[in-house]
Formats: structure tokens, C-alpha cells, sequence
């Protein structure tokens, strides 16, 4: 729970500088792929595969691919589309996604899923009443593919690691997880980036430094590693602690002009999604299995 913890309070800027400094000011696919590669420069030093089986590095670099290398391709188109508060709250609803990834593994999968899912998209429709607009849905739809890459790459991560044949230290293999998100992230930036907007300020290249090698770097290793020492309940639930300390972060500092009453309003909408699957709809599914 701690690491868990800690890397919530890392992410809780991420978010607003993304937001505030890079969106729409430096190329997406350069930030995505530079912070990628960074954060594996990180943890080369700290690879070791004597006696690791290949199965197990494949399914490594298989999940940084989903988890890092096209979750990051998802979320930092999203920032063109939607504010940073948008983005944060439209992630609120990656623990069902979490739930969902186990449930998967487990074979089994329940249609009140959808039902829950429909109110957190009528909750993203409530913020933006007044002007609704394709931008805007596809915006949310966005931040959704982020999600389920995210919820997919830590609940993968957690149960490829109690299923391993060996035990390692997880540090001295996690750089397959980086490698595996560049394999993603390199021919995305050589396919769709642009080198016309590359950082032009130091301040730029500084956030982007920072975002790599500490949120990615080490945010990412042990996010993946109190992972593996909490229950799958616990994880869902700490995935959700990041949107409202990310909002405080962006509001008090960036963001003091925000509608915040709409904002809460369809903040309301999206958590009560949020609590009907935690209270109701697991219950159901649980008594049904």
C-alpha cells in the first residue's frame, strides 16, 4: 500500500504538467517516445536474465508494451481534446476496468458491467451539457483506451509475477517492461510524429527529463510492485485516490478558473458508476458465480 501511495502523490502533477506545458506545444509522440526511453535508460543498469525463462521476458515486455507504450499513446492524444481536470476525472473508471481484467482472466464476465459503464459516460456528457461535441466525446473515448491499457498492464504485471517459475528480483528485470513499451512507442513517433514540434524551452525538456526518469521510471516500477503485494480489491480501490488529488494539484495551482460546479456535478454522476459497481453489481456477480 505504501508504494502504492507514494507514486499516487508522484502522479498527482504528472497530470498538470502535461497539461499545462507540453499539450498542444511539443509533438505527442516525441514526449511519449522520449519518456519511454528515458525511463528504460533507467533500468538497463539493472537487468540481469541469467536464468530468467523467455516466456517470462516476453510477457514482460508484452505488458509495458500495453501498459506504458500504447496506454501513453492514448492519453497524451487526449490532452488536445479535453482539460486536465477532463482527463483526471475520466479516469475514474479504470477500477472497473481492473475488476473487469480479473474477472477476464477468470472467465467469466457479467452485462451489468455495461450498465455501470453507460452512467460514467452519461456522467462525461453532464460536464460538457452545454456544448457537447464530437471533439469532446472522442476526447473521453481517448482517455477510456488509456485506461483499460493501464488496468490490463498492472493487473497482467501482478498475476504474471505470483505465476512465474522463478522468483527474481523484480528491479533486475523491469527494463523488459520499458523495452517492451519502446517497441510501441519508437514506430508510433516514426509513423505519426512530428519533428516541427519538438521542445523549444529548457523548462520543456526539463519536464520531459523529469516525467521519464522519475514518474515513468521509478513511478512505474513501483506502482507494478505494490501491485503484487496488495489484493486485487485494494488495487482497484487505489487507482481512484490519483483523480482527486491530481484535480486539487491542477486547480489550486494551474486551473482557478474551472467550472467547478459542473465539474462536481458530473464528477457526482461518474463516482456514483463508480460506487453502483463496488456496492451492487460485484455483490451480484459474486452471488451469481
Amino acid at each position: 500500500m505504501g508504494y502504492l501511495s507514494f507514486v499516487t502523490l508522484l502522479w498527482a502533477f504528472s497530470f498538470s504538467l502535461i497539461g499545462v506545458y507540453l499539450a498542444g506545444q511539443v509533438d505527442a509522440w516525441f514526449s511519449v517516445v522520449t519518456r519511454v526511453a528515458l525511463a528504460a535508460l533507467v533500468f538497463l543498469p539493472f537487468l540481469r536474465l541469467k536464468g530468467v525463462p523467455k516466456t517470462l521476458m516476453l510477457k514482460l515486455m508484452s505488458i509495458g508494451g500495453i501498459q506504458l507504450g500504447l496506454m501513453y499513446c492514448f492519453y497524451y492524444q487526449s490532452f488536445l481534446y479535453l482539460s486536465v481536470p477532463e482527463v483526471l476525472l475520466f479516469t475514474v473508471f479504470t477500477p472497473v476496468y481492473v475488476t473487469l481484467t480479473y474477472d477476464l482472466l477468470n472467465r467469466r464476465f457479467s452485462p451489468w458491467y455495461l450498465m455501470t459503464a453507460a452512467l460514467a459516460v452519461l456522467g462525461a456528457v453532464v460536464i460538457k451539457f452545454s456544448s457537447v461535441n464530437p471533439n469532446f466525446m472522442l476526447g473521453f473515448t481517448i482517455v477510456q483506451g488509456a485506461n483499460l491499457c493501464f488496468a490490463i498492464g498492472q493487473v497482467g504485471y501482478k498475476v504474471v509475477m505470483e505465476r512465474a517459475e522463478i522468483e527474481v528480483p523484480q528491479r533486475t528485470v523491469f527494463g523488459l517492461f520499458y523495452l517492451g513499451a519502446l517497441c510501441v512507442a519508437l514506430p508510433a513517433f516514426l509513423l505519426l510524429g512530428s519533428t516541427d514540434k519538438l521542445p523549444t524551452t529548457n523548462l520543456q525538456w526539463g519536464i520531459l527529463i523529469y516525467l521519464g526518469t522519475i514518474a515513468s521510471g521509478l513511478g512505474y516500477f513501483l506502482w507494478n510492485k505494490g501491485a503484487t503485494l496488495v489484493n486485487a480489491g485494494a488495487l482497484a480501490v487505489l487507482n481512484n485516490v490519483l483523480v482527486p488529488a491530481g484535480i486539487i494539484v491542477n486547480v489550486l495551482i494551474w486551473n482557478r478558473d474551472a467550472d467547478l460546479m459542473t465539474l462536481a456535478f458530473g464528477g457526482v454522476v461518474i463516482l456514483a458508476s463508480l460506487w453502483l459497481n463496488e456496492t451492487w453489481v460485484k455483490k451480484k456477480i459474486d452471488a451469481t458465480a
